[in-house]
């Protein structure tokens, strides 16, 4: 349902274009790792995994269950919450790697947070956490590099301008696009740092790919 959702309501706030490596494979059991960059872009990415006939369960964080009638869709959804800073977080992970191996695709944001600038250009994914690493140890799963780019012409900076933002986009209606790049075998030794940096590299490459489609070439610079 959420997948849904998102489907129908992405093109109303901007115009979504998804492209994909000659290589890109969404297998079951694949774990999808995107870049964050706005409070915008889950729905952005889901609306793109939709039009590829995929929906995946999304790790995200826990204070969204909380929300009327958001917290019901991502319960009913199957959805993992990650409760960061907390004893329960070591469950997410459990969840996660219960999802893969059913065959489920999994998507994780690897920063595990949003990036502080303020402004709406692109910004390159920052450091990733060990949680990618450690899933693709437990189950093996292939990794697919998944890149967003021009979620934060929709909602970026403080409150008040995300607000904002959401409220003139369906008048703005920003060019947005997604690139699927091709997955990343599990298989190989590598110590769990190598593991972490290759995802990164991979979903930067593919964040690179998004940007380079919406014209951002002080990001692609930077």
């Amino acid at each position: 349902m959420l997948s849904r959702l998102a489907r129908t309501l992405v093109p109303a706030v901007g115009h979504l274009r998804v492209t994909a490596d000659p290589g890109a494979s969404l297998a079951p059991g694949s774990l999808l790792v995107a870049n964050h960059t706005s409070m915008a872009d889950p729905a952005i990415v889901l609306a793109a995994l939709e039009r590829l006939g995929v929906r995946p369960v999304v790790m995200a964080t826990a204070g969204l269950w909380r929300i009327p009638l958001l917290g019901g869709l991502l319960t009913r959804g199957g959805h993992i919450p990650v409760h960061r800073g907390d004893r329960r977080a070591a469950e997410a992970l459990d969840l996660a790697a219960a999802a893969l191996d059913a065959g489920r695709l999994v998507l994780v944001y690897g920063e595990g947070r949003l990036p502080t600038r303020r402004d709406a250009a692109e910004q390159a994914p920052e450091a990733f956490r060990s949680g990618v690493a450690r899933l693709v140890e437990r189950t093996g799963a292939p990794i697919v590099p998944v890149g967003q780019a021009g979620a934060r012409r929709v909602t970026s900076g403080s409150v008040a301008k995300q607000l904002a933002g959401l409220a003139t986009a369906p008048l703005r209606r920003p060019e947005l696009h997604v690139h699927v790049g091709a997955p990343l075998a599990a298989g190989g030794s590598g110590h769990r740092a190598v593991r972490t940096q290759r995802a990164h590299a991979a979903v930067t490459a593919a964040w690179r790919r998004a940007a380079g489609h919406l014209g951002e070439e002080a990001a692609l610079a930077a």
